[in-house]
């Protein structure tokens, strides 16, 4: 796994973590959960376009 990999990895789990505390909290802010279900969406697409890119040879 790259470095860059491993990095994107490491913020989609914080990501996660502040997607999960979001929706705990009594008053929830709609707005600040889809933000953080999008960047978290796009930090994965991230990720796969990096795993799944053909390696130069």
């Amino acid at each position: 796994m790259s470095d860059r990999v491993f990095r994107l990895l490491e913020r989609h789990q914080k990501l996660d973590e502040a997607l999960r505390l979001a929706q705990r909290r009594r008053l929830a802010d709609p707005f600040e959960i889809i933000r953080l279900k999008k960047l978290k969406l796009a930090i994965k697409d991230r990720m796969a376009r990096l795993l799944h890119r053909p390696r130069p040879t």
